[in-house]
């Protein structure tokens, strides 16, 4: 089972960026962090690094459901979804896969919420294009 949804795009890093965040938003996520990496690996290890964002993305019903299931869960939240370049000049966009990342997890109400983060996830993914 991969980890994550991927798709590429051809248009320019910040416009993916606004592309991703409004259709996270369509399907109920917000933003609660963002870093980014190549911002981050220059300023504490001065190095160049190519355009690389991690979203942190969160669904607060989704959320609610998951803590109120499994009060550990939130160290596994936010969902991360990351923008990045590539070597041959298009725009990946990949989102983690919930429902492969809490497998260790032995709860069924936990897993029923994490296989519909997962389809909104895949309709964001499918939708930036």
């Amino acid at each position: 089972m991969s980890y994550y949804f991927t798709t590429t795009l051809k248009q320019d890093f910040d416009t993916a960026i606004q592309k991703v965040t409004e259709e996270l938003k369509k399907e109920g996520f917000g933003i609660l962090t963002e870093i980014d990496v190549k911002e981050t690996f220059k300023k504490k290890l001065d190095v160049d690094f190519r355009k690389y964002r991690i979203l942190g993305a969160c669904n607060p019903k989704m959320a609610h459901q998951a803590i109120s299931a499994e009060s550990r869960i939130g160290t596994m939240l936010p969902c991360n979804v990351i923008v990045q370049e590539t070597g041959d000049g298009t725009i990946e966009v990949s989102a983690v896969d919930p429902v492969a990342s809490m497998q260790a997890v032995k709860n069924d109400t936990l897993g029923d919420v994490a296989t519909q983060v997962r389809e909104k996830l895949k309709k964001v993914i499918n939708n930036i294009n």
